[in-house]
């Protein structure tokens, strides 16, 4: 069926209504803390009235999950904008970056995903299998190496969820000012080599 433009018009407008929402809810949740995120305050922060964040979240609890929601769309966008490498292991390694590259470009959204700054916040079924897909992704490059025998002795789930817990504790040092941004990102590639280096072929193990 085609869109009318009108229609269209309609529908670009709210987007840009709801990303103007979320990005007023991320920064008072990062300046003024998990109090600061009511439905009024928001709405008087980005000058709308509080039923257009009634229609477009269903109030406090759909909003927080929208902008948690929207912490992991921006991150599978990062993910998947990962030019493709024919070396399933030098296509792991640009993720591996990737993943760094997208919690230092949206550390707050960061923090909403994996550091519990909604206190008391649990996504729902549905938002749980949206984030799960940047996950899979992790796993698909780890399966990869596995199938073209660059990586053995485990399976890929466990292999990546090894990685991930690195991972996730470099940059979360990283974000909270704990290491210099130069170093920080020496350190990071030393860790995710050395997570890896047990699961190397020998070939591989060589080769690195």
């Amino acid at each position: 069926m085609t869109v009318s433009a009108y229609r269209q018009a309609q529908r670009e407008g709210q987007d840009v209504v709801r990303t103007a929402i979320l990005d007023a809810a991320k920064r008072l949740l990062v300046t003024e803390g998990p109090a600061a995120l009511t439905v009024r305050r928001i709405s008087g922060e980005v000058g709308c009235s509080t039923k257009v964040i009634y229609t477009l979240f269903g109030g406090k609890d759909g909003l927080s999950e929208s902008l948690w929601l929207e912490g992991f769309a921006r991150f599978e966008r990062r993910l998947l904008a990962v030019p493709p490498e024919a070396d399933p292991l030098a296509q792991l390694h640009a993720g591996i970056a990737a993943y760094r590259a997208y919690a230092l470009a949206e550390p707050d959204y960061y923090r909403v995903m994996f550091e519990g700054a909604m206190p008391g916040f649990k996504p729902g079924p549905a938002a749980m299998v949206a984030a799960r897909r940047t996950f899979d992704l992790l796993i698909h490059c780890v399966a990869a190496c596995l199938e073209t025998g660059m990586l053995r002795g485990a399976e890929a789930g466990e292999i990546a969820e090894v990685l991930w817990m690195a991972m996730h504790g470099a940059v979360s040092l990283e974000i909270s000012g704990h290491f210099a941004q130069a170093e920080a990102e020496r350190l990071y590639r030393l860790l995710c080599s050395s997570v890896l280096t047990p699961f190397l072929a020998p070939d591989e193990r060589h080769a690195s």
